[in-house]
């Protein structure tokens, strides 16, 4: 029925708008019903001594590891692909340690708001900072490439506290509750987020003022987001938005991560380098964004085989798949 032939809206039968409205209605219960639940156990997590809520934060993720099955058969494919060559049971070992990991971060997450520039030392400590300020310094903007590897909540947050605060693209929770929630804590030392719906007007406007931006850039993406690069030897639909901003604006690029030393007993934020981009000068930009997107991939999968029993495996990075090819889940 196109446009002209529809009926007026007051002559529809009022059941139908009464079922059009109960789908909203009982979302929003639901969601308020879900943030109900969440926000006691942050807020108790948030009030233990930091050894006890990082004990019950590692029992919250093995708890998941069990009950979650088809997260863990993503993870356990995911790692066959990633490893064809390691045993089974070196597999497991890796996913399991990843729930752990995830277990630590909820905690820390929790302990937000106790941190501050003089106790935060005692939780994480930086490797590399120079390559970050002197990056800064170039006043063109600096692209924090990172991804989810180790504890990625704590790198802007951490940061911040430092006096140096950033702006982290990412998409926002499906719960519009638990989600102003959670940037509350993002934000309170002066970060900021940008939408992945802005992605685009919101670097542009951070690198023109010379900002720092963060961006998590190893999840998978669908057309025309991004382009295929391999990542494991595997094409994967990548975010490709890092390298056309870097090309475009001449920000610089530094590769940074949050992970656990388990000697230290503390996380580490690194900063590596910046990457130098990949300039054919041949006027094929879509060839130096795809070569730029492929170099930040390989940057971020050397991170992951450092430590791969810190990545989000439970995540379908391949999911996209190049036409013609079948899924991989």
């Amino acid at each position: 029925m196109n446009a002209t032939n529809r009926e007026p809206a007051t002559c529809r039968p009022r059941f139908l708008a009464q079922h059009r409205l109960e789908p909203l209605h009982s979302r929003t219960v639901r969601e308020r019903l879900e943030y109900a639940l969440v926000w006691p156990w942050i807020k108790l997590l948030g009030l233990l001594p930091r050894p006890l809520a990082r004990a019950v934060g590692i029992a919250v993720g093995l708890t998941v590891y069990h009950a979650h099955r088809r997260l863990r058969l993503v993870g356990t494919r995911n790692l066959a692909l990633a490893f064809p060559e390691m045993p089974a049971g070196e597999r497991r070992r890796i996913l399991r340690r990843e729930y752990f990991s995830l277990g630590r971060q909820l905690a820390e997450f929790c302990l937000f708001p106790r941190y501050t520039r003089e106790n935060v030392s005692s939780v994480v400590i930086y490797s590399g900072l120079e390559n970050y300020e002197r990056a800064f310094a170039r006043g063109k903007g600096v692209l924090f490439l990172t991804g989810h590897l180790g504890a990625w909540e704590l790198s802007a947050f951490v940061h911040s506290l430092h006096g140096h605060p950033l702006s982290v693209v990412m998409r926002p929770l499906d719960n519009p509750y638990i989600d102003a929630f959670v940037q509350r804590y993002r934000t309170m030392h002066g970060n900021r987020t940008v939408s992945k719906d802005d992605f685009v007007r919101g670097l542009l406007a951070a690198m023109r003022a010379g900002q720092c931006v963060g961006i998590l850039m190893d999840t998978n993406m669908t057309p025309p987001q991004g382009v295929f690069v391999n990542f494991f030897g595997i094409p994967a639909y990548t975010a490709s938005g890092l390298a056309r901003i870097a090309l475009r604006t001449d920000a610089a690029v530094v590769p940074g991560f949050t992970t656990w030393d388990a000697k230290l007993r503390k996380y580490i934020l690194r900063f590596d380098p910046a990457l130098k981009l990949v300039r054919t000068g041949n006027d094929n930009d879509e060839a130096d964004i795809v070569a730029n997107t492929a170099m930040f991939t390989g940057v971020i999968e050397d991170y992951v085989r450092r430590y791969p029993d810190q990545w989000l495996w439970m995540h379908r990075r391949w999911k996209t798949r190049p036409e013609g090819e079948p899924p991989l889940y």
